[in-house]
């Protein structure tokens, strides 16, 4: 028998493109061009490795996609809490998107803390899918249910799904020698399967990466494949789910090449070795773990291979101080930590300053003030980045956009390090660092060649006729100093934080030496060559949009909403936080209306304020969440017709 299949128009929401019933009619098989899925439950369900092993069969299939884990600080929040609440949040689609997805079109719910913590993100018709095995009195009361959602009606505007996911994994777990409590662990392969059948996902990935993970418990690997395929075929067999949902590969989405799905963090670290291997350099890595920053130590630890050292220093101080010893050493040095970790590394990134030294300072940003949000996205360092230091110690500052931008950002830190002998700050956070995105990895003859030259003799002449080595005796074009490795003949010089005389680098107090150095290093990262900013504004608008960091996907897709809906406004996005690109200025007052929002309180707002004499008008946000599309939509609309 032959499929039928029925067109269907497009819902409000975009995602309805067409549904076919399988041949018997047996089940529906619905089309569909993005979807948005949230799997919820304790912090020790597994909700972040299901949610990344579907993002990754969600790739490998083609899907363009956008990803917000959300989980708890602590190790192991109370079970069945509202705060140990921890979800994974995936938006997929055949076409170009940008967010992890406003509002989840299904969620997952293991527990009634999971339901009660996202019901309220649902719209109206989303699909939810609940551990019915698990909505007991007492877990009920712990959250607050009176009654049970699942019978009170409650939920009647949603799609329920009640499934027991415990007993139904405990079922067919029951060939292998496990207590009760062992099998349940599996319950989110069984989930994972389940929504892998619904979603057409591939799972051959999936099966490779359980007998790998357990190779060394193997009745734990066949209890989880059993697990998982058991979820799958519940979904082929049972009543309850009539309908599968297909969403084709993003084939015009991507330019061509070779991707992979990859997180900011894992991006990052990347570019940190691509970089040292384009500059022709050991990378040393001297570092403390914080989170959400931790991923790149672990990451590069794997990479000796590559001439990569990493250092897990005893505290935040010991770790900056040993990148600095590297990169006066000759290697591409760097750290790599969070807030907290950069108000204490302070004292030494004015240390490189006064030394002139190239330095990566990498900050994950998040939740503020002192240790405050560990698992939340902030954007609130940025001023303590440009300013957090005592004196006049300028630092460059540069922010990636995307996870997948993480790598390019990474390169040209390296690139202005290396180039101007300067420390660099690298601004990314929790959402960049911990989200995903297709990535196109990149031809090798696209890589900056950033190789540098060390001195190897003398460069200045005094009156005398004497040949001498001049550690501070600049490059005229960079206002760079020679890189000097330690025990090279002839190359002698001191360091150290004291004030350095002009070309010699002896210690000195005179005040006129002083003002000339201080107006020196200043001079060096204003001249710091960097792209002009890029505008896109394809109807002559009157008001600008402009941000910084991770605020680029929900402020594109907010723009992408208005132009459909016939509003002109511009955009435009910085990478460069010091310097600023030389048009800027000229840029922001082209504009009757310029909006900068950002999750903290203003603070590029204040920069561009104080800089410009521009009245910039700011939108913040300062949840721990970033900004969604249709809220950022709404707030522009605003200030379009204020």
């Amino acid at each position: 028998m032959t499929s039928q299949v029925s067109r269907t128009t497009e819902q409000a929401d975009g995602t309805v493109v067409g549904e076919q019933r399988r041949p018997g009619g047996v089940k529906a098989v619905r089309r569909l061009d993005r979807v948005i899925i949230r799997f919820a439950g304790d912090s020790g369900d597994g909700m972040q490795l299901t949610g990344d092993r579907f993002t990754s069969e969600t790739a490998s299939f083609g899907n363009d996609l956008s990803t917000l884990p959300n989980f708890p600080a602590e190790i192991r929040a109370p079970a069945g809490t509202l705060p140990g609440v921890s979800s994974f949040q995936l938006h997929f689609a055949d076409h170009d998107i940008l967010t992890p997805g406003d509002a989840p079109n299904v969620l997952v719910a293991m527990n009634p803390a999971a339901l009660k913590a996202n019901t309220g993100d649902l719209p109206r018709g989303a699909e939810i899918i609940v551990n019915t095995d698990e909505f007991t009195k007492r877990a009920m009361q712990k959250v607050g249910y009176d009654t049970s959602p699942l019978e009170d009606g409650s939920l009647d505007g949603y799609s329920l799904h009640p499934v027991p996911l415990t007993t139904l994994t405990v079922e067919a777990l029951k060939e292998f020698d496990l207590s009760r409590k062992e099998a349940e662990r599996s319950k989110n392969m069984f989930a994972l399967g389940l929504l892998s059948w619904m979603y057409h996902r591939p799972t051959e990935g999936t099966e490779r990466f359980l007998q790998q993970k357990f190779a060394r418990k193997p009745e734990v690997m066949k209890a989880n494949l059993v697990a998982f395929r058991a979820g799958w075929n519940f979904g082929e067999t049972t009543e309850d789910f009539a309908v599968s949902y297909e969403i084709a590969p993003a084939t015009t989405a991507f330019p061509v090449g070779t991707y992979r799905n990859i997180s900011g963090n894992l991006a990052l670290a990347y570019g940190l070795v691509t970089a040292s291997r384009q500059a022709d350099l050991p990378l040393f890595l001297g570092s403390y773990p914080i989170t959400p920053a931790s991923d790149i130590l672990h990451e590069l630890s794997k990479h000796k291979n590559f001439g990569v050292r990493t250092f897990q220093a005893e505290d935040e101080i010991a770790g900056i101080g040993a990148a600095l010893g590297a990169a006066f050493g000759g290697s591409l040095a760097v750290t790599t930590t969070s807030g907290p970790g950069v108000a204490l590394k302070a004292e030494t990134v004015g240390l490189a300053v006064s030394l002139e030294l190239p330095l990566l300072v990498v900050d994950i940003q998040r939740g503020g003030p002192s240790t405050g949000l560990p698992t939340k996205t902030e954007q609130a360092d940025l001023l303590q980045a440009m300013y957090g230091r005592n004196g006049e110690a300028p630092v460059p500052v540069i922010a990636p956009r995307t996870p997948g931008d993480c790598f390019d950002a990474a390169l040209e830190a390296a690139r202005i390090a290396l180039t101007y002998r300067t420390p660099v700050m690298l601004l990314s956070d929790g959402y960049l660092a911990n989200g995903s995105e297709p990535w196109r990895i990149p031809e090798l003859e696209e890589l900056p060649d950033l190789r540098v030259q060390f001195a190897s003799g003398p460069n200045h002449t005094l009156e005398d006729g004497t040949e001498v080595f001049w550690p501070y005796k600049r490059d005229p074009q960079t206002l760079a100093r020679p890189w000097a490795v330690p025990g090279t003949p002839g190359l002698e010089h001191r360091i150290g934080g004291i004030e350095k005389q002009d070309g010699t680098g002896n210690i000195s107090y005179d005040p006129a030496n002083h003002d000339f150095m201080v107006r020196t290093r200043q001079a060096k990262i204003d001249g710091i060559d960097v792209p002009d900013i890029e505008v896109d504004d394809p109807d002559g608008a009157r008001t600008l949009v402009l941000g910084w960091g991770s605020t680029y996907g929900p402020i594109t897709a907010a723009v992408r909403r208005l132009r459909a809906a016939g509003e002109p406004i511009a955009q435009a996005h910085l990478r460069h936080l010091n310097p600023f690109p030389r048009n800027l200025g000229t840029v922001l007052k082209s504009y009757d209306k310029v909006v900068i929002p950002e999750m903290n309180l203003g603070q590029l707002a204040t920069l561009v304020r104080a800089k410009y004499l521009v009245d910039a008008h700011s939108y913040n946000q300062v949840n721990g969440m970033p900004f969604k599309a249709e809220q950022l939509a709404t707030a522009l609309k605003e200030a379009i017709h204020d």
